[in-house]
């Protein structure tokens, strides 16, 4: 497989935001590189590196907070069913399916591509960006159409639902309340 490039742009739409993510596929995987500029009421500053499998499954993701604060915060799989934050395992997190990161639509379409066309429920490692704190969440992706989901969480926003529509190469095109691509 030859190295391919991708870009996406996203912006929030129920506050002032903006993402411009780069992914990169070769032979080993993908390579996902995004700087996330939340401008709302709790204002930040990320980049994150995301490297995933070639069948889209995360092996490690750093983000790296780009505002005063400074921080960053490493999450890596350890195996099949573990996960590893900061280089400490997280036993709390060993259910956790994939990674969920509340400052993008990104990985919308990684647990999606992984529950097929059927949809269904997953446990995500939700990584809070504001709070830089990491924590299961139940979710579940109904299908509505070839390319419309309805997402519904069960976890940390419990009752919270939205219609995400992708484009054509899987990506979140509109996320109701949240995002759209432009």
């Amino acid at each position: 497989m030859q190295n391919d490039q991708i870009l996406r742009r996203w912006r929030r739409v129920d506050e002032p935001g903006l993402e411009l993510m780069a992914l990169s596929r070769s032979r080993s995987g993908i390579d996902v590189c995004s700087t996330v500029i939340h401008a709302g009421a709790e204002s930040f500053g990320l980049r994150y590196r995301w490297e995933l499998d070639a069948s889209w499954q995360t092996r490690r993701l750093r983000i790296d907070r780009t505002d005063a604060l400074g921080k960053s915060l490493l999450i890596e799989r350890a195996g099949d069913r573990g996960w590893r934050v900061d280089g400490e395992e997280r036993p709390d997190l060993a259910a956790c399916h994939e990674v969920d990161v509340s400052a993008t639509p990104f990985c919308n379409s990684l647990a999606i591509r992984r529950l097929g066309n059927a949809g269904g429920e997953l446990l995500a490692l939700f990584f809070d960006a504001s709070s830089l704190t990491c924590q299961p969440s139940r979710q579940r992706y109904e299908p509505l159409g070839p390319r419309a989901w309805r997402y519904v969480d069960k976890g940390v926003s419990d009752g919270f639902t939205a219609r995400i529509d992708l484009d054509e190469e899987g990506f979140v095109a509109k996320y109701e309340h949240l995002f759209e691509a432009f």
